[in-house]
């Protein structure tokens, strides 16, 4: 009876995590009237412009799902006048086009950072073929550096999958899954829990992963305690929560990563992702974008912190698209009040920002491919 009990359970956790992994997209907005009102701003350091090399030892590199130019804006409003990402003085365009659309989704426009190949919408880490393409955090794998996957999405969603895995479709959750323990990543913090435990072919990853010599922990404070060794932090069943229950699991999740990767002598890769500000766009939702992007730039607060004093870390920010076409229809510098309209609930095919802070970050000017960033961090890093 407890058998049958718990492989109903399963089940049921497998149904509702799936459903739960795209439950955003038809998310609504709260504030109906498309506004944020405004709320106490954060400091905002300028840090030093002068570094130790030419070239990077490290790379960090953020990606605001969803970002585009008026983002960036309304959280500069809304936290009157100032953020984090200002310090970046180097600053382009990615053009995001994938191979099969005009408008690409967050897999293609992963794989297109991550591996450096235009891809059809839908693919993890393969080529318009289904072949598999290796990613700069594999490649610096390669050659012994330190690497690591953070999101507030599950883990095992587009854009960090697209660094770890290689399937043809980014529904494939538990193939994605499974593709963590065919690496040596040492770092990895986010969502997905269930893709781990609650499968359909009977493995419990999380038993595998101790195996492999993983420290596996859900909770962020107990997280954020740990300073070496491999680590798997699976924060949410699916997704993480948005900010009124999260907190700052993603700066405090980044700031652990880095403790952590810069024990290796060789160097390091660490991906950030902020996922939800694109969900606030397919929710047409201003208070959650500016949510997001302010706890995204206090994200890059942290990376510009880390690269100021090390001077060795090249700290790049982009988007893999922009979502909603925001346009912002009201502001005030002095209150934060952020206000704007949306033509729609999709993705939308406008350049979006590349901004720059380190050794390296004058390759990062101009208009340019969104492979184009991959191969230059991968010249910069790896020297290939």
């Amino acid at each position: 009876m407890l058998h049958k009990t718990f492989i109903f359970l399963a089940f049921c956790a497998f149904s509702f995590g799936t459903f739960a992994q795209d439950a955003y997209l038809n998310a609504e907005s709260e504030d109906t009237d498309k506004t944020y009102q405004g709320e106490e701003p954060y400091k905002v350091k300028m840090y030093t412009q002068k570094f130790k090399a030419e070239k990077p030892k490290n790379i960090i590199f953020l990606i605001g799902d969803g970002m585009g130019v008026s983002q960036v804006f309304a959280g500069i409003t809304a936290n009157q006048g100032k953020l984090f990402i200002e310090n970046c003085r180097h600053i382009g365009f990615s053009k995001t086009q994938s191979a099969s659309d005009y408008i690409t989704d967050s897999a293609a426009g992963g794989t297109a950072l991550s591996c450096g190949v235009k891809t059809y919408n839908g693919a993890i880490g393969v080529d318009a073929d289904t072949v598999k393409v290796k990613s700069i955090l594999e490649e610096a794998e390669d050659q012994g550096l330190a690497t690591g996957l953070v999101s507030t999405s599950a883990i095992t969603h587009a854009t960090p999958a697209s660094f770890i895995a290689h399937q043809s479709s980014r529904n494939m959750y538990e193939e994605i899954a499974a593709d963590f323990l065919n690496t040596d990543v040492d770092v990895f913090i986010g969502g997905g829990l269930s893709h781990f435990i609650a499968r359909k072919d009977g493995r419990n990853l999380v038993n595998e992963l101790k195996e492999k010599g993983y420290t596996v922990e859900n909770d962020i404070n107990k997280i954020a305690k740990i300073k070496k060794g491999k680590l798997a932090g699976l924060t949410a069943q699916v997704h993480n929560p948005r900010m009124n229950e999260r907190g700052d699991m993603l700066p405090v999740a980044t700031e652990t990563a880095l403790n952590i990767l810069d024990d290796n002598d060789k160097g390091f890769f660490l991906m950030v992702e902020g996922s939800q500000i694109d969900w606030g766009g397919h929710a047409s939702s201003t208070v959650y974008i500016v949510e997001d992007m302010l706890d995204f730039d206090q994200t890059v607060g942290e990376a510009i912190k880390f690269a100021a004093k090390d001077g060795e870390t090249l700290v790049l920010v982009t988007a893999d698209h922009e979502t909603g076409g925001m346009a912002l229809t009201g502001g005030d510098m002095t209150t934060g009040m952020v206000k704007a309209a949306y033509p729609t609930t999709s993705h939308t095919a406008v350049m979006v920002p590349v901004f720059a802070y380190g050794p390296g970050a004058e390759e990062f000017i101009g208009i340019m491919e969104n492979t184009d960033v991959h191969d230059k961090m991968k010249k910069l890093l790896l020297g290939k």
